[in-house]
C-alpha cells in the first residue's frame, strides 16, 4: 500500500493500520457470508426466484432494464449503469430464498436510482473513471515523494487518494438507499415479517462491508496526512 519503513525503523502506526483494516475486512466479510448463508436456506413465500422478484420490483417501480443476466461467483451481484443491466449470481438468479430476494431487490434498487436520476448515484458513476486513475497513480506518486523527500509530491498523492475516500463516502448513501428501496418493495408486495426481517439482516450485513471500506479509507487518509506533516 505505502512505505512501512522510514530510516531503519518500522512504522508502527502503519502496522496498526494494517491490522485494524484486516480485522474490519475479515469481520464484515465473515458476517455477510454467515448472514447470507443463514437466510439462503429460508424459502421465499410464493416460490419466486431472485430474477422473478427483480422483474416484479421493476414493474412496481415502472422501470425497465436491458436484461437480467447471470454472473459467476457468490455475492458478485451488481447493477451496471453503463448498459442498464442487472447481473445476479446463479444462486440469486434462480434461487428462491429470502437472501436471493433481498439481494435481487437491492440491485434492482440501483436500477431504480438510475431511472430516477438519484443524485448520489450520478455522482458516484461520474467519479468512477477519476477514481480508477487516482487509485493507480497515488501510491507511485507518494513513494516517489517519500524517497525524494519532496512534500509537494506527497501532498499531490494525498489529493489523488482523497478521491478514493470521497468515492467510498458517496457509495454509502447509494447503497443504503438501494436497500431501503428493496425493503419498501418487499413490504408493498405483501411479504411476511419473517421475510422482511431476513431481508433487512442480509442487507444490513452487506452495508457493513461498505462502512468498513469507508472507515479503512479514512484511516489511510489520516495516516498519509500524518506522514506528510512529519516530513515537512
Amino acid at each position: 500500500m505505502y512505505p512501512m519503513f522510514y530510516g531503519y525503523g518500522m512504522d508502527w502506526s502503519y502496522l496498526l493500520l494494517v491490522i485494524v483494516s484486516l480485522i474490519l475486512g475479515f469481520a464484515t466479510q465473515g458476517y455477510i457470508k454467515s448472514t447470507y448463508n443463514t437466510w439462503s436456506k429460508v424459502p421465499l413465500p410464493g416460490g419466486k426466484s431472485g430474477a422473478q422478484v427483480a422483474e416484479a420490483m421493476l414493474a412496481y417501480d415502472h422501470v425497465t432494464v436491458n436484461g437480467i443476466l447471470a454472473t459467476p461467483g457468490q455475492l458478485t451481484d451488481h447493477y451496471d449503469p453503463r448498459d442498464n443491466t442487472l447481473h445476479l449470481s446463479n444462486e440469486n438468479l434462480s434461487g428462491g430464498s429470502v437472501a436471493s430476494a433481498a439481494v435481487a431487490c437491492h440491485e434492482t434498487g440501483h436500477a431504480v436510482q438510475t431511472a430516477r436520476g438519484y443524485l448520489p448515484g450520478k455522482i458516484r458513476t461520474a467519479l468512477v473513471p477519476v477514481v480508477n486513475f487516482c487509485s493507480a497513480a497515488w501510491m507511485i506518486v507518494f513513494i516517489i515523494g517519500v524517497f525524494m523527500a519532496f512534500s509537494g509530491l506527497m501532498l499531490l498523492a494525498i489529493i489523488l487518494f482523497a478521491f478514493s475516500v470521497l468515492f467510498q463516502l458517496v457509495t454509502l448513501p447509494v447503497e443504503f438507499d438501494a436497500s431501503h428501496r428493496a425493503i419498501v418493495y418487499l413490504r408493498a408486495a405483501g411479504y411476511d415479517e419473517t421475510t422482511l426481517r431476513g431481508a433487512k439482516k442480509v442487507l444490513t450485513a452487506a452495508a457493513l462491508t461498505y462502512v468498513a471500506a469507508a472507515l479503512t479509507s479514512i484511516m489511510q487518509l489520516l495516516y498519509l496526512l500524518g506522514q506528510t506533516e512529519r516530513r515537512r
